[in-house]
Order: structure tokens, then C-alpha cells, then sequence
């Protein structure tokens, strides 16, 4: 459930009311005086898939952007969200976009876990320890710009795409360069594993591309998308790095000790993963778009 507060003139905020209080998915509409003068409230509840429409009405009614706010409320009782809501969340569009946006930008702190992830990954291709491979894919938050990518994809917002792809380059980037520094520095002071060999992998699924890879980054682009709309991107983000990170840190390593072939190898498989993933996820955004506009279409509310 989705609390919209709208601030302004009382007149101004009636009128605003009427024309909510008459669209599917919106309840509870109260315009209550302010302490300010000539001020009013209008608060309202809001089914996220009615959230694109309810904006669109502000925005016809001239309404600026810093005069309302719209937030996700935590529904703790009653147990049963139709009494609220009607029969579903749904899906809302102009939620999606603004995490989408959040999670676009090349922030500090999304590069620093980035490379963490690959010294640890790279850590876990030397001496072939899946467990630090696995916790390697924890810290990684590429999930985000992954996602924010196939949103602006949809959304055919071009500015958003461009701004993610290079964030996610950055971030992959980073974690096979950190991989290949360290095992430079490893190899420099001969503390490689003696038994280890670059052209040979425990990881030779996710390092070669074969059917299963394309089909394992098809599906994690489907749970990224899905989980990037609620509150699970966190839990599901360590499958979507089971296709990024350790190709990334693969990549690295091989650099690393000089063995381009493994490492383009590796490259390889990072590029198909990551536009199977651009491409699921994409299309599973599409489709609840689709199927969100033929749900709000008249006749089927």
C-alpha cells in the first residue's frame, strides 16, 4: 500500500480530491486543515498499480513535484490487504523507475564492494575454495545497476540505460582488476598455490559458455528483476552474481598470470551473461507493464 500527502490550498486540494476520490485503487481521501495558514493536507491511500495514474492526475492538475509525497506504507493489520487495497498490490511503474534511478548512479560505496567482491572471488579461484566464491556473490551489489538497466531499457529512457550500463561496467571492471592486482602481487612473491594452473578451473561452468550458461543467466535475470521490486534484492542478488562475479574474478586472475586465452575466456562468458540478463529481466519488466495497463484498462477493474 502506497500514502499519498498532497500539500496546498484547501480549494485547490478539494478539487484534487474529488477527482481521486473517484479512481479505482484509490481510498480514504481526507483534505485536512494545516497548522499554516491557507494551508491544507490531502492524505490518501493508493494501490501501487493505481500509482501511475494518480500521479498523472497531480501532474494535470499542475501540482509540483515538491508540493506532494508518495511512500510505501507497512501494512500491519488487518492481515487481509484487500480491505485496503483491493485484490492485489499490482505493479507500479513509477516505483520501479525511482529505484531504478537511485541505483543508476556510480556510487562510492557500490565500487568499494564491487572490488571486494573480487579480491575475495579472486581469493576463491586461487585456491579453489567455493565457499569465499559464494561469499564473494554476497557482497556484490551489481544486481542494482543490472535492473536499473532493464528499466530504463522498458522505460526507453535512454539517459537511465547509459548511466547504468556504465556503472555496471565500472563495478565489474573493478572487481577483475582488484582479482588481477592481487594475484599479481600473490605470483610476485611466490605465494601462488603450487598446484594451481590458470587454464584448468573448478568453475569451468560459469568460466566456458555453454547452453546451461545462457539459461542460468536467462533465470537469474527473472529473479533480479522480480526481487529488485520488493525488499529481497538483497537475498536474491547472490544468484545474480553466480553469473557475473566469478567470470569477473576469473578474468582477473588469468591476467593476472598471463593467460590472455583463459582470460578472454572469461570475458566471454561475462558478456553473455550480461546481456541474458539485460534481456530476461527486460522482458519480465515488460510483461508486468503489460499486464498492470490491461488490468487498470476499463471493464477489467
Amino acid at each position: 500500500m502506497l500514502q499519498l500527502r498532497v500539500f496546498g490550498a484547501p480549494a485547490r486540494l478539494t478539487d484534487a480530491a474529488a477527482r481521486l476520490d473517484g479512481m479505482d485503487g484509490v481510498r480514504r481521501v481526507l483534505v485536512i486543515t494545516a497548522a499554516e495558514p491557507d494551508t491544507a493536507v490531502l492524505w490518501a491511500d493508493v494501490r501501487p498499480a493505481a500509482a501511475d495514474e494518480v500521479l498523472a492526475t497531480l501532474d494535470h492538475l499542475e501540482v509540483g513535484q515538491d508540493d506532494y509525497i508518495l511512500a510505501r506504507l507497512d501494512v500491519v493489520a488487518p492481515s487481509d490487504r484487500r480491505l485496503l487495497g483491493g485484490a492485489s498490490e499490482g505493479f507500479a511503474w513509477v516505483q520501479v523507475l525511482g529505484e531504478a534511478r537511485a541505483n543508476a548512479r556510480p556510487l562510492a560505496r557500490f565500487g568499494v564492494l564491487m572490488a571486494v567482491a573480487g579480491v575475495i572471488a579472486a581469493l576463491g579461484v586461487i585456491a579453489e575454495n567455493p565457499i569465499l566464491i559464494v561469499g564473494a556473490m554476497a557482497v556484490s551489489p551489481d544486481l542494482l545497476p543490472i535492473c536499473a538497466a532493464c528499466v530504463g531499457l522498458v522505460g526507453r529512457r535512454l539517459r537511465l540505460t547509459r548511466q547504468s550500463l556504465v556503472t555496471l561496467a565500472v563495478g565489474l571492471a573493478l572487481a577483475a582488476l582488484l582479482a588481477g592486482i592481487v594475484t599479481s602481487v600473490l605470483d610476485l612473491f611466490d605465494v601462488l598455490p603450487t598446484k594451481y594452473n590458470a587454464n584448468v578451473s573448478f568453475l569451468h561452468g560459469l568460466t566456458n559458455v555453454d547452453y546451461s550458461t545462457v539459461l542460468i543467466a536467462l533465470s537469474a535475470g527473472i529473479a533480479a528483476m522480480l526481487a529488485f521490486e520488493t525488499r529481497a534484492s538483497l537475498a536474491v542478488g547472490v544468484a545474480i552474481s553466480v553469473t557475473t562475479i566469478p567470470a569477473s574474478a576469473s578474468l582477473g586472475v588469468a591476467f593476472g598470470v598471463g593467460a590472455w586465452s583463459r582470460g578472454l575466456d572469461a570475458l566471454e562468458v561475462l558478456g553473455v551473461n550480461v546481456a541474458a540478463l539485460l534481456a530476461s529481466g527486460s522482458a519480465t519488466l515488460a510483461v508486468q507493464q503489460l499486464a498492470a495497463r490491461r488490468y487498470s484498462a476499463p471493464g477489467r477493474r
